[in-house]
């Protein structure tokens, strides 16, 4: 695989499929948990239909999937993952969310939008943010596969967005085992799944930089349990760790207690 070509791509065009990063038999482990999550999910009462964000109760969604699985947070650091992120933010990025969309037979489109204006106001002139989007499904128009306005990443204004932006949006295709990159700025939106019997399930990892209060609080989210199992490098990409005025007091070399107030004020 070429993934500077890729890289390339998501830089012109603001998205890019890169494929076969999961083997046919760990896409299919990941699916199947993230079904098991789903089951937990309304178990604990955390409900995964008719949530406010699609039509209809076809769509299944799934939050805290880093607190259902480990299999979930093994894949939000996945090396070639974390490649195209740090491609686009810069190493300086946080984890701002990890969820689920699963699009059942008669799913329909949900709004337009972008993501980066959901956590930015505009104008938007800087790529602070991106999705990375597993497929657990071979992913295609028929089955709701996500549609996506081509050049809006370049966008900096909701007012520039065309009248017919939805009816000039296009579709992934993606095999099951690839994940979709897409710069944050980019405006899309799920698609129908118009199939007879053809689930879609994405898995939505979303960073941004490090600066953007992320979707997440993971501090919350997240168990004791699960916190003390985290590695020091997945603490920091949660924000689990001091960043602000320590890092300012480090490219300072001065000591950040001693300054506390200083530095705050």
């Amino acid at each position: 695989m070429d993934l500077e070509a890729r890289k390339r791509e998501l830089l012109e065009q603001g998205c890019c499929v890169v494929p076969n990063v999961l083997t046919a038999a760990e896409t299919e482990r990941v699916r199947e948990r993230l079904w098991a999550a789903a089951e937990t999910s309304e178990q604990l009462g955390v409900p995964t239909r008719q949530i406010g964000l699609d039509p209809n109760e076809h769509n299944v969604r799934v939050f805290y999937l880093l607190e259902r699985d480990a299999i979930f947070r093994e894949l939000i650091q996945h090396p070639t993952a974390i490649e195209f992120v740090t491609t686009l933010l810069s190493p300086d990025f946080l984890i701002s969310n990890f969820t689920a969309n699963i699009a059942l037979p008669g799913s329909k489109s949900m709004e337009l939008h972008s993501d980066q204006g959901i956590v930015v106001p505009e104008p938007w002139f800087h790529p602070w943010s991106i999705n990375i989007i597993w497929c657990l499904n071979d992913v295609d128009e028929e089955n709701g596969a996500t549609r996506y306005v081509p050049g809006s990443h370049r966008l900096r204004w909701a007012s520039e967005l065309p009248p017919d932006a939805r009816e000039k949006s296009v579709p992934f295709k993606a095999s099951a085992g690839s994940f979709v990159v897409m710069d944050g700025r980019l405006w899309h939106t799920s698609g129908a799944n118009v199939s007879q019997s053809r689930e879609r399930a994405l898995l939505f990892g979303y960073y941004s930089r490090s600066f953007i209060r992320q979707q997440q609080n993971w501090n919350a989210s997240l168990s004791p349990e699960t916190i003390e199992a985290l590695s020091p490098q997945l603490r920091a990409w949660l924000g689990m760790e001091a960043r602000a005025n320590v890092k300012l007091a480090q490219r300072l070399r001065i000591h950040p207690v001693a300054t506390h107030t200083k530095l705050t004020s």
